[in-house]
């Protein structure tokens, strides 16, 4: 197979002035993880490569950057996918890992899917991966962006979808041997309740991969992803369907059914993208048959 990859990184509201930095983070993304492929690593290597470079990145809600809980810390979620072997790790609420898809990979290299707050970050130190001071994470425009929604009466975390621009981030991949996986992290919405977890670490909600089906990734208002298990719909749609369409029909199928508004990114079999979101931008990036890459923040398909 012709190894393909596509990222997000979040579908939102982006203001002119902070574009190019979306544009310009999707794109380092792919352009840390294609080569990956292109020298045989796996699937699943690649999304984790691209995701980590995305959390790493202040742009984005995901690892530093991310958004504020009501309480006025980060709690990061992350998940990944082997859709050779349905395999599936994740964590939520981690507070001291700036790369917390590193934590989900190696969940899933356990005999176990999930790991929450401190059980996480416990099994983290033990695999041996590095922890950061929870300082590290915060950047002053979330920490302006929280004592604005402090001091907000009735704020509700869907007007989240109003020009604040979020960035959940994932990526999902093809490798050289026909294998898929898919990965999204993500610190959450703005001014969320301690302890929520949204659609990101949870499979076939925010992020599904099947081999023999494709694999995919969404951001958005996670509570409507979680109840139609939106990514997991997406590829089944991916049975009858070409993966532009399986993406159109996953969010049309969410806003019909529960008003939701969010974005998706699919990958099937045979290394066609499927790209679609009823918000004003998604970022996203791709790799083009001839090998260049590709970012905007509009749907082109």
């Amino acid at each position: 197979m012709e190894p393909k990859i596509i990222v997000h990184g979040g579908a939102w509201t982006i203001p002119e002035a902070r574009k190019q930095a979306h544009l310009d983070g999707c794109r380092r993304a792919v352009e840390a993880a294609y080569p990956l492929l292109l020298q045989g690593a796996s699937a699943l290597d690649a999304v984790q490569a691209a995701v980590n470079v995305l959390e790493c990145d202040e742009t984005f809600d995901a690892g530093r950057g991310a958004v504020l809980n009501a309480d006025g810390q980060i709690e990061l979620d992350a998940s990944i996918m082997d859709g050779t072997e349905l395999n599936f790790g994740a964590v939520a609420g981690v507070r001291r890992f700036m790369t917390p898809v590193d934590i989900a990979r190696k969940v899933l290299e356990t005999e176990f899917c999930f790991l929450i707050g401190e059980g996480a970050e416990r099994f983290a130190r033990e695999q041996g991966l590095a922890e950061c001071d929870p300082r590290d994470l915060f950047v002053e425009r979330e920490l302006q962006l929280y004592e604005k929604l402090r001091s907000k009466d009735g704020y509700s975390t869907h007007e989240a979808f109003a020009p604040t621009p979020q960035g959940t981030v994932g990526a999902v991949a093809l490798d050289k041997d026909g294998n898929i996986a898919a990965s999204t992290s993500t610190g959450g919405t703005p001014y969320k309740l301690p302890g929520r977890v949204g659609d990101s670490p949870i499979c076939g909600a925010g992020v599904y991969a099947d081999s023999e089906l494709g694999g995919a990734s969404c951001t958005g208002f996670g509570e409507g992803v979680i109840r139609t298990l939106m990514c997991s719909k997406a590829c089944e749609y991916l049975a009858h369907r070409d993966a532009a369409s399986a993406a159109m029909e996953a969010i049309e199928m969410l806003y019909r059914r529960v008003n939701g508004h969010a974005g998706i990114i699919l990958l099937d079999k045979n290394g066609e993208y499927g790209i679609y979101h009823n918000t004003d931008h998604m970022a996203h990036a791709y790799v083009l048959p001839d090998g260049t890459i590709y970012s905007t923040v509009h749907m082109d398909f």
